[in-house]
């Protein structure tokens, strides 16, 4: 099914209203533009993935304030080429710092209560198969699995134990899980 332009305005609706399967929607649909983007630019699959993560946290802490008269698309990329250029003249330096507190409480508000297509994909699984699945990730998409799932920490905990804004972990368990759920798929038709 063709996504139109009316299915994404309606989905970054929802989000500005909370919606937790409209941020997975955006995140899914614009995460190879932002991250192709990017990679382009850095040149490096890490940089690139974790400036395309921190793109969409800052879009998703500032969804209500998206003019929907523009592409989402471009709204995306230019958060993510800001970032991208801030980290290039500061090198070392960290772009969190400038994380508000009230973008924080914003960020805290977005619900996770209703288990997602890959929750359930993932829930499926016996121990032992998707722990073979998860060991196909990236290391730093299996530690936040096993921190959530394992673990069973908070976000807020995940947050304080990576030292990482809670807006980027939100956004990496969503991209953990989707590609633990592809995955798991792939594993299935075989």
């Amino acid at each position: 099914m063709e996504v139109t332009e009316e299915d994404i305005l309606k989905q970054i609706r929802r989000a500005k209203e909370g919606k937790q399967s409209a941020f997975n929607f955006l995140l899914d649909y614009f995460w190879n533009l932002v991250y192709g983007f990017q990679l382009k630019r850095v040149n490096n699959e890490h940089d690139a993935e974790d400036i395309t993560i921190e793109a969409f946290s800052k879009a998703f802490d500032k969804i209500e304030t998206f003019d929907e008269n523009y592409a989402f698309g471009t709204w995306l990329v230019s958060i993510s080429k800001n970032i991208q250029i801030d980290k290039t003249r500061k090198k070392n330096a960290s772009i969190y710092s400038q994380t508000t507190d009230a973008s924080a409480e914003i960020v805290k508000k977005i619900p996770d209560q209703s288990p997602s297509q890959e929750d359930k994909l993932i829930t499926e699984q016996n121990l032992n198969e998707l722990l073979r699945y998860i060991k196909q990730l990236k290391p730093h998409y299996q530690e936040i699995i096993n921190l959530r799932y394992f673990q069973e920490m908070s976000y807020n905990e995940i947050s304080d134990q990576l030292e990482e804004p809670l807006s980027n972990v939100k956004v990496r368990l969503l991209r953990a899980k989707k590609l633990l759920a592809e995955i798991i798929t792939e594993n299935r038709k075989k």
